[in-house]
């Protein structure tokens, strides 16, 4: 059964194998904290993830989000961010939700259904009428997920598709 879940200080273990794991930069989905130690993802990147979640020492520019890890029973299979706002670079490009699946995870409808409990999130925490999102038009697997979700696409640029979802 796949259910989201905080980043926390319970599952360090696994939620630092995940992050280890997750390429730097694949499908759009960026993880900053790819090559980061245990002791430096224990100590300086876990806290950050859950002091985000409550606005607390956001760095120039950024906005809280909280991160959920998918997990599939006792698996991380997924990370899916949640942006509380947008500021003004958020709006125009990658919005509320980035998401990134384990590719051994991919194709068994685990971004859907990830991406549908995250958006129950977002209900309830962003204000705006419509969550944004976008996706890079070389992944059309994802760009199927947010459209079985109920997005649509508001617009597009030569390299990505900004999808919307009515609240």
């Amino acid at each position: 059964m796949l259910y989201l879940k905080e980043a926390n200080t319970e599952d360090v273990e696994k939620e630092y194998e995940f992050i280890t794991n997750t390429p730097e930069n694949e499908n759009g989905f960026i993880n900053e904290n790819h090559g980061c130690t245990r002791e430096e993802f224990e100590n300086i990147v876990l806290p950050e993830y859950i002091n985000y979640s409550q606005g607390i020492n956001l760095k120039d520019n950024h906005v809280p989000q909280t991160t959920f890890f998918l997990w599939d029973d006792d698996k991380i299979v997924g990370m899916f961010k949640l942006r509380h706002y947008l500021n003004e670079a958020l709006a125009k490009g990658a919005g509320h939700i980035g998401y990134g699946i384990c590719k051994e995870f991919r194709g068994r409808g685990c971004a859907s259904e990830g991406l549908r409990l995250t958006i129950e999130k977002a209900k309830e925490i962003v204000k705006d009428d419509e969550i944004y999102m976008s996706v890079r038009k070389d992944n059309p697997a994802s760009l199927r997920v947010q459209l079985k979700n109920g997005a649509y696409i508001h617009h597009e640029d030569e390299e990505e598709f900004y999808t919307r979802i009515r609240k």
